[in-house]
């Protein structure tokens, strides 16, 4: 939905006051579109949706071809029949496919937005994947812009979201602070050091930290008035000499954990509920426990060949949002 918004109000700001629902049409369908990589799947390699998830859609480099691909086809179901030009389509699908790839970079999952140039993955960790308190105030100005063929509302859509994005910019970097001045209090040396906003909030961040192989989670809340600290939990990071002594460095499930480490940044370790399940930590209900919200899980007896499983565990999420609203108000 956020994608679409984002499009959907961006392309509007090409647009007269007739064509301010057209336009956001045309601009929220072309924005959701790089998200069509999660169709690249493979029945026998699990992980073949990680690889591309994120990548060439999502490149800056590919912009003009994903939206001269989303013209070619909305022009004919959609352009035709509301008497536009081809070009002012054209104009829609560039601009709403061009938002996605930067909104996702703004995110902390991770975006290959140089690739084919580069496959490093970027983010600036400054909005949760999931916001609502970003997302509904878009959604409802785009609608009225739309609706009442109001320019301003348009004004106050990019307003909002440039306030709401420096806002979570600042609350970072300060939420960054607190994190590095957490780990010198306990005297340890940080090799890598990184926060991300919790679910669906700017206020309480998860932040995580590796210091001598070991990976420190805890909660910060970087609040105008007074800090907050939760302290959380440590594991030792994956090394798969040590943890898994019995694999073949040249087998499949071998190369599925270092794909698996790409996708993940880095962070991942073993689980200790189960020594054949490798988490991606950055992913967890509360920001303060280890427990992923995802992982593969390797087998002992498999074939050279045979491909790691992926699994989700979604645990009480009910529970845990009732816990995170709790730190948000504290």
């Amino acid at each position: 939905m956020t994608q679409g918004v984002l499009g959907a109000f961006v392309a509007q700001a090409h647009g007269s006051k007739q064509t301010l629902a057209k336009a956001a049409a045309i601009g929220a369908l072309a924005g959701m579109a790089p998200d069509l990589d999660v169709l690249i799947r493979s029945s026998t390699d699990p992980l073949l949706m990680l690889d591309y998830h994120r990548q060439f859609t999502h490149s800056l480099f590919f912009i003009p071809f994903g939206g001269l691909l989303c013209s070619w086809l909305l022009y004919p179901l959609l352009g035709k029949r509301w008497q536009l030009s081809y070009r002012q389509v054209l104009i829609w699908c560039l601009l709403g496919f061009a938002t996605h790839g930067v909104l996702d970079w703004c995110t902390s999952y991770g975006t290959k937005l140089l690739w084919p140039f580069s496959n490093e993955r970027y983010a600036l960790d400054i909005i949760s994947i999931i916001d609502p308190l970003f997302t509904l105030p878009l959604l409802a100005l785009t609608f009225l812009a739309a609706r009442t063929r109001q320019r301003a509302y348009v004004a106050f859509a990019w307003a909002w979201g440039a306030l709401y994005l420096t806002l979570g910019f600042v609350q970072h970097e300060r939420a960054e602070a607190m994190a590095l001045d957490l780990a010198q209090s306990r005297h340890h040396a940080v090799a890598r050091l990184e926060v991300k906003p919790s679910f669906g909030n700017l206020a309480v961040w998860k932040s995580m930290y590796t210091s001598e192989g070991k990976l420190y989670v805890d909660a910060v809340k970087p609040g105008l008035v007074a800090s907050r600290v939760w302290p959380g939990q440590s594991i030792a990071l994956l090394e798969v000499k040590r943890d898994f002594p019995w694999l073949d460095p040249a087998s499949q499930q071998a190369q599925d954990i270092a794909r698996f480490n790409a996708a993940s940044m880095g962070f991942l370790a073993p689980d200790p509920a189960n020594p054949l399940h490798v988490g991606d930590m950055r992913y967890s209900l509360l920001p303060h426990h280890i427990d992923p919200l995802w992982g593969i899980r390797l087998s002992a007896n498999a074939p050279t060949d045979a491909h790691v499983d992926f699994y989700t565990h979604r645990g009480n999420a009910r529970a845990a949002l009732s816990t995170l609203i709790d730190m948000m108000f504290e």
